[in-house]
């Protein structure tokens, strides 16, 4: 009987404390679409930065995944020992970069140089965004590191002034930005508690070979390489249904795609597939 009591007084504890080591951890909160869900003055409203996301459990830096990153001893030596969750950076348009940097298993100190850990978030299921804004802002502000720095948030009124700062990041090379809920807890896994407010284009470009699939699309097609009017190439692999990939587009076929901006090498970035252009 005392073992069981035990057992849930640890539960307990684990549950209801803060968050502050890693065996404690919680799930990273995802993002859903912002679509005008709640009025913009619910939300505190944030930069959203092409870079990897990486948590701090105390201990490590990892990514959302759990994998461990490499980072230079330097680099994380002044970190505290809880919970942070941030974004690994390097300047616009360098996510291949850091990409690059954190799957090597023997950092690169010079390059690692070029880095930033902007922190969004000191997860704690206790507090409110908004609270947990205030905490990681004072706590990273304390640490004194040219490295890592805290996203700041701002509040809006009206939809006009939420897309005034969202288009201000789009003339300075941003993705687009993140809405966090003020009042809403911290939840593991895709929340509408955090929303992102990204920028989608569409256009046009020629299918000129299919790939085949692999895995659970073997024997049908994995991706289509297309062309754009512009002569760019690259491959479109998402947006397709099961019956689309056994009949794909047509080579020589013109095919609408989505896209959200471009890659520094001047291919649109997160391409998804539409639909196939009707012939008028």
């Amino acid at each position: 009987m005392k073992q069981v009591v035990l057992r849930l007084l640890t539960a307990a504890i684990i549950i209801f404390s803060p968050i502050t080591f890693s065996k404690y951890s919680p799930e990273v909160q995802l993002a859903k679409v912002y679509t005008e869900q709640k009025p913009v003055d619910h939300y505190l409203v944030s930069e959203k930065y092409d870079g990897v996301r990486a948590i701090w459990d105390g201990e490590s830096l990892k990514t959302r995944s759990g994998n461990i990153i490499h980072a230079p001893k330097w680099f994380t030596a002044v970190l505290p020992n809880r919970w942070l969750d941030g974004e690994l950076w390097a300047g616009y348009n360098n996510f291949s970069f850091v990409s690059s940097l954190v799957r090597r298993k023997v950092p690169n100190h010079e390059n690692w140089q070029q880095v930033h850990y902007l922190i969004f978030d000191a997860p704690d299921p206790q507090l409110s965004f908004e609270q947990r804004f205030s905490k990681y802002q004072r706590l990273v502000n304390g640490l004194h590191s040219i490295h890592i720095k805290p996203i700041p948030q701002y509040q809006f009124s009206t939809k006009t002034e939420l897309d005034a700062f969202f288009n201000q990041v789009l003339a300075r090379g941003g993705e687009g930005v993140i809405l966090h809920e003020k009042n809403a807890n911290h939840r593991a896994g895709r929340t509408a508690q955090v929303l992102k407010y990204k920028p989608i284009f569409d256009a046009e470009a020629i299918v000129i070979a299919h790939v085949p699939g692999k895995g659970k699309y073997q024997g049908m097609m994995g991706s289509i390489t297309v062309k754009t009017m512009e002569g760019v190439t690259f491959n479109i692999g998402t947006g397709f249904s099961d019956e689309q990939r056994q009949s794909p587009p047509p080579i020589g076929s013109t095919i609408t795609f989505q896209y959200q901006g471009f890659t520094k090498y001047g291919k649109p970035r997160f391409a998804s597939f539409l639909r196939i252009r009707s012939q008028i």
